[in-house]
């Protein structure tokens, strides 16, 4: 099967918003203390950019202050984050589609907690 008869995964499934909890420990294991918060948010964009199929991920100020609240060294062990693929409205725009994460306020629990995909219902009356 060559790579151009494979049906290539398509980003522009347009805009949806989807919801992940993501293990900040497992990524930041081994690391220097010095380095944990800074590779933890690298690993945030890398984690976006791999499951939302998009290059250009915007980190929202509050997962940043969510991942740096308790120091450089101890990184929180997991994070709920919300990521909403937008389409990218500027002009000379590379590329169609961005990627916004976002942290999902008040999960005190992350037992049970599933990936979820947010319908937005009323986005779309709005467009009808």
């Amino acid at each position: 099967m060559a790579s151009s008869d494979r049906k290539t995964r398509s980003a522009l499934q347009d805009v949806v918003t989807r919801e992940y909890t993501i293990h900040l420990h497992k990524c930041v294991h081994g690391r220097s203390f010095k380095k944990r918060a800074p590779w933890a948010v690298k690993s945030i964009i890398a984690f976006a950019t791999k499951s939302m199929g998009t290059k250009d991920v915007r980190v929202d100020p509050k997962l940043n202050q969510a991942v740096w609240a308790q120091g450089v060294k101890n990184v929180p062990k997991r994070l709920r984050i919300r990521l909403e693929r937008k389409r990218n409205d500027e002009e000379n725009a590379k590329d169609k589609l961005y990627t916004l994460a976002t942290i999902v306020p008040g999960v005190t629990s992350f037992k049970g907690l599933q990936n979820t995909t947010i319908s937005d219902e009323a986005d779309e009356e709005i467009e009808a």
